[in-house]
């Protein structure tokens, strides 16, 4: 059974930071893309940051330079640092896990940025 289960968001004033955690299991995990979604209100579900199985990383260029996506293979977890929070930043976070045709989502943690 596959399980992504997020945790990590909550309230935080503009300027602030947040770390948000997916602990994954029920499949390889170090061969899988991991990737942080979000989905604002009124709006379309958009790509945040990505880690590849090799390493690599990707942002959108909303999030590149404030927010910083790692895992640890050894915990089957992924992480994304937050920092320089803005208020457009609220949404559910998602972490997703893709491989070929395969593609797993966790449920989602709701992360408000407001003074």
């Amino acid at each position: 059974q596959v399980q992504l289960v997020e945790s990590g968001g909550g309230l935080v004033q503009p300027g602030g930071s947040l770390r948000l955690s997916c602990a994954a299991s029920g499949f390889t995990f170090s061969t899988y893309a991991m990737s942080w979604y979000r989905q604002a209100p009124g709006k379309e579900r958009e790509s945040v940051a990505t880690v590849f199985s090799t390493g690599t990383k990707s942002y959108s260029n909303s999030v590149k330079g404030r927010f910083t996506i790692s895992r640890d293979n050894g915990k089957n977890t992924v992480y994304l640092e937050m920092n320089s929070l803005k208020p457009e930043d609220t949404a559910v976070y998602y972490c997703v896990a893709r491989r070929s045709a395969n593609t797993y989502w966790g449920q989602g943690t709701q992360v408000t940025v407001s003074s």
